[in-house]
């Protein structure tokens, strides 16, 4: 397997790179500071690259099975560019023949009960709401989009963070995933565990699905 990573850098984005290290995958790792991805491992091509510029890494998709995004506008505070990237993943990937891609999307849009969303809480925290709105904008894109390659956008738990990897999850489809207490959760690692498994089985085409605990 071969996949192309956009944001390998970020929290989410390295640990979705190291699950697909261990599982044998080649990577081509497409960021824009390589300094910031030290890392080392004989299947991993590091491509200094800006996803907002196809010139600077479509060459380098050639091959790859699938491509993976996760991308954040929070370290530039410029949330027009998470559906602006959207588009610009969909509308070159096919150029370089790559079939499929994954996105990392967010939990905000997901319902917690008939028309109302998980943004829609008031008690929902104000900083998080520009990116939360900018990735709900970048589902609209998905949405309207026909032909290749084929997306699934993949929302976490409303709480994702650092933690062990236990290979156990649960997938939803739009409503926000609960457990048993009413919490929403997912570490990273199981997080980056269920996005490759997508990858693998080739399944929620077209589809915006959420994975939690």
């Amino acid at each position: 397997m071969k996949i192309a990573l956009f944001g390998a850098t970020g929290h989410i984005g390295q640990g979705i790179l190291d699950e697909a290290l261990s599982r044998g995958y080649d990577v081509v790792a497409v960021v824009r500071d390589p300094a910031r991805l030290p890392q080392k491992n004989a299947r991993l091509t590091v491509v200094t690259g800006d996803v907002a510029k196809p010139d600077t890494w479509l060459d380098a998709m050639h091959g790859a099975d699938a491509a993976v995004a996760s991308l954040s506008a929070r370290r530039d505070q410029d949330f027009a560019t998470v559906p602006g990237n959207a588009r610009i993943l969909l509308d070159n990937l096919p150029k370089a023949g790559v079939p499929r891609l994954f996105w990392v999307g967010g939990a905000g849009t997901l319902e917690v009960a008939p028309g109302k969303r998980v943004i829609d809480d008031p008690h929902f925290p104000a900083m998080w709401k520009p990116e939360a709105e900018a990735q709900g904008k970048a589902l609209d894109v998905f949405r309207a989009s026909a032909g290749q390659p084929v997306w699934t956008y993949i929302s976490p738990a409303a709480l994702i963070e650092p933690g062990e990897r236990t290979g156990k999850y649960r997938v939803g489809g739009e409503q926000l995933l609960v457990d048993g207490e009413g919490n929403s959760r997912i570490s990273i690692a199981d997080y980056a565990v269920a996005l490759l498994d997508r990858v693998e089985k080739q399944d929620a085409a077209n589809q915006r699905i959420t994975v939690a605990y």
